[in-house]
Order: structure tokens, then sequence, then C-alpha cells
């Protein structure tokens, strides 16, 4: 790769024949300001390994936990997910930024000594950015801003989706069964923190504490007893200022991958997996999913009957489809045994999953189908086929 200074500002009377003329272009961005930097990484890691490199440029952008956007060398980086010292995007590289301005498609080195200088023309942006500032809609809403490309739902979805509460609403008025729960504010816990706790009371315990606006398990607590209902909370605003409890659900836990067609058609679905926590956890927390690998099983397929898949998948589209999701999204359910295809309730959608070679969703198409390099072209060729503007 060129430096800053060596690359001329693109000819915009050019730039639609030199991007028929190559290969697309694109910039694998991962890293951001949540908690989930760690995991944005990791995913990055597997992405960019699987990209077919002789059908698509390839730039990778990290954001570092401040903000900072800066090119990444592949080879330097060490994304590895275990023990104590957890992957993080270096703040040495030269610093980038998207243009703003429409139509111009391109990253801007800002380190360049005469200031900022196009630097390569982006063709699709694949964000494999993981919680908020990544997945909750604003850097969609950015790339929505410089018609700019890119995999995955858009800003409304994104955002609606990341919010379990507003999910949530969606959902229960989509005719979607949801577990009971209920939402609050830090603000009304500090104001009316009995109300709020008559509120959880009528759940039942045990339930669950969790950010509204938080990913990959952090920040959630299985509260046992209303004795320690305050500490999960705290727990809980220290990542999201709402917070959501859930009451715990009887049942097997199962996912469900979606992928859009390329053809117009219906979202196409994977063949369920499960999740089963051992070794004494109580739920399936940070730890289980990325760090204690023994502690957790995932099956795919799932043992289940043939109509309970078939509802599963079925439940799977509609719910991506009351959504407004995009061109992936996990969907994760709740399936009690006793009742079988009757017994389905929704927990959440996923509109960018977790996407390491290991983790559920490509696993689950895998096992549907399509390997892992071939899902990453597919959701890159979904979103090089989308127009461009408000979507």
């Amino acid at each position: 790769m060129s430096s800053p200074s060596e690359s001329p500002s693109p000819d915009p009377t050019t730039s639609a024949t030199s991007a028929a003329a190559r290969r697309p272009r694109v910039a694998v961005l991962f890293g951001g300001r949540s908690s989930e930097h760690a995991v944005s990484c990791v995913t990055a890691a597997g992405v960019l390994a699987a990209i077919d490199r002789e059908r698509y440029d390839v730039v990778p952008v990290g954001i570092t936990p401040t903000g900072r956007w800066v090119l990444v060398d592949e080879a330097s980086a060490a994304f590895a997910l275990g023990g104590s010292a957890l992957p993080e995007v270096p703040a040495d590289g030269a610093r980038v930024a998207l243009s703003l301005e429409v139509a111009a498609g391109a990253l801007e080195a800002l380190d360049a000594p005469a200031g900022a200088a196009a630097l390569q023309q982006v063709d699709v942006v694949f964000p494999l950015l993981h919680g908020p500032f990544g997945e909750d809609g604003t850097l969609q809403g950015l790339l929505e801003l410089s018609d700019t490309r890119y995999v995955g739902s858009g800003v409304l979805a994104s955002a609606a989706s990341m919010d379990k509460q507003v999910m949530k609403v969606l959902l229960a008025g989509a005719g979607l069964r949801v577990g009971p729960w209920t939402s609050f504010t830090a603000r009304r816990w500090a104001a009316d923190p009995d109300g709020c706790r008559e509120d959880v009371a009528t759940l039942g315990f045990p339930v669950f504490v969790k950010p509204a606006r938080a990913g990959s398990s952090i920040g959630i607590t299985r509260v046992e007893g209303p004795e320690d209902l305050d500490a999960a909370v705290a727990l809980a605003v220290a990542h999201d200022p709402k917070v959501v409890v859930e009451a715990a659900l009887v049942g097997r836990e199962i996912e469900c991958g979606v992928l859009e067609d390329l053809d117009g058609g219906d979202p196409l679905t994977s063949l369920p997996g499960e999740i089963e926590v051992l070794g004494g956890r109580s739920f399936y927390d940070f730890e289980a999913k990325y760090l204690d690998a023994d502690s957790v099983r995932l099956t795919c397929p799932a043992d289940l009957p043939a109509d309970v898949v078939a509802a599963v998948r079925r439940t799977a589209v509609e719910v991506f489809g009351a959504m407004g999701a995009e061109g992936l999204a996990r969907v994760d359910l709740f399936v009690d045994p006793e009742r079988g295809a009757d017994g389905i309730v929704v927990n959440e959608i996923n509109t960018m999953p977790g996407f390491t070679p290991f983790s559920m969703y490509p696993r689950m198409w895998a096992e549907t189908g399509l390997d892992y390099s071939t899902l990453v072209d597919r959701l890159l060729q979904l979103a090089l086929s989308r127009p461009t503007g408000l979507r």
C-alpha cells in the first residue's frame, strides 16, 4: 500500500469507470468504542482471513477504544481471544476518516503532510463492530451520509434491534411471542426504586437484569431474589442508562441464522443450533461465550423434531421481517420441550452476530451447506447489489 502522501486524489469524472474496471474494494471496519471491542477484533480476524483476495481488494480499518480510525497492518495484528489479555486495535496506525461528500466513497488519510488526502475509493464497508457506536445505527447513519454501501441492516433496524425494550415492543406488536419483561431508566430507578422493584417482583424470580443496549452478555446478571436486585441494576446501568429485566424462561436455547436472498426472494434460514451451558454457570455469559469453551456445548444442527425445526425457521424469518432487518441476522429463541412448535418464545435478534469461524452463526450456515468463505462473499455481494441513498 502506498503511503498517504503518495496517493493522488481520485478524479470524480473517472471514478465510476475505474470502479467497474477493478476489483471491488472492501473496507473491513472493526474494534470500536463499545465494551465488545475485543470480540469485534476476533470477528474481523476471521473475516479478513476468509475474504477472497482475487475477487476483492481489502482495506482493514480499526477503530480504537477512543474512536480513532486507523489503517491496520494485518500481518502484525494479533487478534486472539483468550486469557486475561484481550485484543485491541493499535493506536499507532495511519489515521483515516470516511469522506462525507456524497458519492465520494473515499477514505481520507489524515496524517498526510499536506493535510487530508484521498487514500482509497471504497465500494463497500463490512462493519464488524458489536454493541454501541457500531451495531446500534450510529455507524450505519455515518455510512448513509456518505452514500457508502455496507453489509447488514440499516439505521432503524440496527437501532431498534440493539435496544431490547424497543425490540420487544416491535416484536409483540407484530404478533410474535416474547417473554414477560419490564424496563426502567436509571433516572426512574433513582427517583422511584420501590416502584421499579415492585415491577420486577411481578415477573417472579429468578430474573435477568440487562443493559438495554449492550451485547455479548456484558453487564447481565441472573438475580435469584430481591436481595440481589440492587447490585444487578448498578452493574447494568454502568453500561447503559436503560435497564431491561426479563423473567427467566424454561426452555432450550435455540438460535437460527437468517440471510437475505441474492435474487430478492424470501430470506433464507439455517438449520437451528442449540446452546447448553455446563459447568455450573447460571447462564451463557461473556466468559462462557469467549473464554471458557469447556463450560458450554454448541450443537448444530440442534436435535429437534422436524415440525419444531420448521417452526423455528419460520419464526426467525418473521422476526427478521418485523424488525426490517437486512443482509444477515441471528435470531435467538427459547423452545419449551413440553410444548414443541407451540412453545417458541423470541429472545432477541442480533443484526451483526458473532462472526468468528467458530461462532454459532457461521457454524449454523456451514451445517446448512454454506461454508465460511462463501458466506462472507454472499454478504458482500448482497451489499454491493443495493442502491445507495436512504434505506
